[in-house]
């Protein structure tokens, strides 16, 4: 029988030891669900931070991993196959943009992004324009762990254990109009932005800054970079988050919910951005292999098929009004935020919030705490309103407990008290 205390031991001895793993052992999934190796089952309202779209043994996912699998799984880019193009053909579709580069991972396709806009502008200058190397980002942002994508991340404690990162980037006061134009200017290649942070802590940018940006770029030739590695790919209830404010990046990049679990990533580009690539001037081995192409064509089909955009519009909006009436019935939570069901309830300490999701957890029910105070939430599109009614109740619980035990001063930890992240 499979022994988390084994397997503890073992990973103490083997791995790099860059998690700090929560103590739960998961064997099986299904639906919404996870299952633990002792059979207890936990309502999962992360889905692998953000991954699992379809939710878990989804049978198009499952009949498409089978199919390829008995045909072809890699053969690299140095030959053609059908998935690449039949998968680009449904993202241009949807996104509004030109052009694919599969990669395997969001912080790949953030490094595809920013090495295209540090290219294009190196083209634009052959042209006679003036554009820089130099990148905006906003405070507390996240967009992965390689370092350019570091370099582009906020939070201190992402980029001093790898000082000096990659130089030429600013950072803009989030949401900050006057700040965003006092930095702008022709020495920027590129205003990086995440239209829904989510390991900042599930703040939408607003539509002023959001517009202001495009116009910026606009004006010199720079290049609007959209992460949307998290709030990407129908999370919203749009396929793209950036399409719920009518504005269309230069540069997008999307990845966790692609293929439900099996590895992907895409940088998508307008015409005018991709030109700056030339062939063998970026690459990656095993970016748009046969396996990923189909499992990605399969889930976006699958969301289509069952209008799961919708299903999470209207979701979204009844978890919504669930977090809002419990804003309503305790003093500790400080803000609801998000859109769909990319949804962030933060409460009034990182104490609490550590309390909560611990109890959220002893009541098998899986959220996570980002940036400290903030209970983040991204569960499967195929959530319903009953699974909703249950985890509302649980954070009512959770919340009158742990008010009760703080004002005891006896506030319960969770047995890792680091939050997990990307």
């Amino acid at each position: 029988m499979i022994n988390l205390a084994s397997i503890q031991a073992a990973e103490s001895k083997l791995l790099v030891q860059t998690y700090a793993r929560l103590p739960y052992l998961f064997v099986r999934g299904e639906g919404v669900h996870l299952y633990d190796a002792d059979g207890h089952e936990f309502l999962d309202l992360l889905s692998g931070i953000g991954v699992c779209a379809l939710g878990y043994s989804d049978p198009a996912v499952t009949a498409a991993i089978e199919a390829q699998s008995r045909q072809l799984l890699h053969t690299s880019n140095l030959f053609f196959h059908s998935g690449t193009a039949e998968l680009a053909l449904r993202l241009t579709e949807r996104s509004g943009l030109d052009r694919v580069f599969f990669c395997n991972s969001g912080t790949e396709a953030w490094e595809a992004a920013l090495k295209l806009a540090r290219a294009h502008a190196d083209h634009a200058r052959s042209n006679g324009q003036h554009v820089g190397t130099r990148f905006l980002a906003l405070e507390h942002s996240f967009h992965g762990r390689s370092m350019g994508s570091v370099a582009t991340t906020h939070k201190q404690k992402y980029r001093e254990p790898f000082s000096p990162v990659m130089p030429g980037v600013d950072f803009v006061r989030f949401n900050d109009l006057a700040d965003l134009r006092a930095k702008f200017s022709d020495e920027i290649c590129a205003i990086c932005i995440e239209p829904i942070q989510g390991e900042g802590g599930i703040h939408p940018v607003s539509q002023e800054f959001f517009a202001t940006a495009r116009a910026l770029c606009d004006a010199t030739g720079a290049l609007l970079l959209a992460d949307e590695i998290q709030c990407g790919f129908g999370r919203t209830g749009r396929w793209f988050a950036y399409q719920n404010y009518g504005i269309l990046p230069d540069v997008t990049t999307v990845a966790k919910p692609m293929a439900n679990g099996i590895p992907i990533g895409a940088m998508l580009a307008t015409d005018r951005a991709a030109q700056a690539f030339s062939p063998g001037m970026h690459g990656t081995t095993f970016g748009g292999n046969p396996l990923a192409c189909a499992v990605a064509c399969a889930v976006i089909d699958e969301i289509d098929r069952r209008g799961l955009l919708a299903h999470v519009t209207e979701v979204g909006t009844y978890f919504r009004r669930g977090l809002d009436l419990l804003a309503d019935r305790h003093d500790s939570i400080a803000d609801v935020r998000g859109q769909g069901l990319m949804l962030g309830l933060e409460l009034a300490t990182a104490e609490l919030a550590e309390a909560v999701a611990a109890s959220m957890f002893n009541q098998r029910i899986i959220l996570n705490r980002t940036s400290d105070t903030v209970l983040r939430m991204l569960p499967p599109y195929i959530l319903e309103r009953r699974h909703v009614d249950q985890a509302i109740a649980a954070l009512d619980r959770a919340l009158e407990a742990a008010s009760s035990a703080s004002a005891s001063g006896a506030v319960p930890t969770a047995q890792s008290g680091e939050p997990f992240h990307e």
